[in-house]
């Protein structure tokens, strides 16, 4: 992590250093609905996606959010979180490159800050849209 944002120095339009992820792979989801408890088979099993009419897995939403979570982790210490929240837009599929971006909208009172944030494949198809609110020394 770099220096941490102080509040008089963040303006809206600045924006986070961009997280993006390795391709997600087979492991990757099997090991996310292992930590997760997450173990649909949509996610992990190819001959259950096909039977649901889908081409391959594909990720889990909530692994989407998480690397949402590693964009503004790795920018302020998770303590400094005070909301964050999301909208899952669209399937992200198999070894999609996944990167993640955050913006500032919004100063507000006591030092919080207010971030649109946005998780998108290589393609530029936004996955997870949200926001969150940080509060900064």
């Amino acid at each position: 992590m770099t220096a941490l944002p102080r509040y008089e120095d963040v303006q809206p339009g600045d924006t986070l250093p961009p997280l993006t992820t390795k391709p997600i792979s087979r492991t990757t989801l099997a090991l996310f609905a292992g930590a997760s408890g997450d173990q649909n088979p949509i996610h992990i099993d190819i001959d259950f996606a096909k039977q649901a009419g889908m081409p391959d897995v594909f990720a889990h939403g909530m692994l989407g959010m998480a690397y949402l979570g590693r964009l503004l982790t790795g920018w302020v210490p998770q303590t400094a979180i005070r909301e964050f929240s999301t909208r899952f837009v669209a399937i992200t599929q198999i070894h999609a490159v996944i990167t993640c971006s955050g913006k500032v909208v919004e100063k507000l009172p006591d030092n919080q800050i207010k971030l649109k944030i946005q998780a998108a494949d290589q393609h530029g198809d936004v996955k997870l849209t949200g926001q969150a609110i940080i509060t900064l020394s």
